[in-house]
């Protein structure tokens, strides 16, 4: 199958998308055209889908094909009867996706799973944060993060295990564990038991070191 000419297409896209704005501003296509737009916006995903599939080297061209996805997809749910609360979680976990995309595309990309895992995460966090109850979304936004760094130093990559990234996963998840407790009341507790538990850790390997022969 021959390539289809990449400025052709582009004119032929934008001269479409100009004529839909210039008839809806003139009245002549009516005011729901959330339908309309949501194709034009597929469209032009598939394209850049296109663009991708047939140079598999070129990543870039994933990132805005699912950003415009996720545009036709809320655009859909607003022709189907109301976009509601998962309508920014959705929006965004597209575009989390094209992230991960990339990194499955090539392990040389391991940098893409920090946006990936951070966009998912405000994804969750958008789409059930009035759901939690008394639990702070906070929590919930350091502990994706968490999550996300320790897959960083999991995954594999051409350079080999990311082990700094285990660094900020625990911090992170500190975090989350102190957000968590204040929102539950029971802070007051962790932070005795963990001082007791670290103190406990340095008694142990000083009667090690003294046990030791010399």
């Amino acid at each position: 199958m021959k390539r289809l000419d990449t400025p052709l297409v582009w004119g032929i896209l934008l001269i479409v998308v100009g004529l839909l704005v210039l008839l809806q501003n003139l009245g002549v296509l009516g005011d729901n055209l959330s339908l309309l737009w949501a194709v034009v916006f597929a469209a032009v995903g598939i394209r850049f889908l296109y663009v991708f599939l047939t140079n598999r080297d070129v990543w870039w061209p994933l990132i805005p094909s699912f950003a415009l996805f996720g545009l036709a997809g809320l655009l859909l749910m607003e022709t189907l009867g109301g976009v509601g609360a998962w309508g920014g979680a959705f929006f965004l976990g597209a575009i989390a996706l094209s992230f991960w995309a990339v990194y499955l595309v090539s392990r040389e990309n391991w940098w893409a799973v920090i946006p990936g895992g951070v966009l998912l995460t405000l994804a969750l966090v958008a789409g059930i944060g009035d759901s939690l109850g008394g639990v702070d979304s906070g929590a919930i936004f350091f502990l994706g993060l968490s999550l996300t760094f320790a897959l960083v130093a999991i995954l594999p990559t051409p350079q080999g295990r990311m082990r700094w990234a285990w660094i900020p996963a625990v911090v992170l998840f500190v975090l989350a564990l102190v957000i968590l407790g204040e929102s539950a009341g029971w802070l007051i507790y962790v932070w005795p038991i963990a001082i007791i538990l670290a103190g406990a850790y340095f008694l142990f390997r000083a009667l090690g070191n003294r046990n030791r022969p010399e």
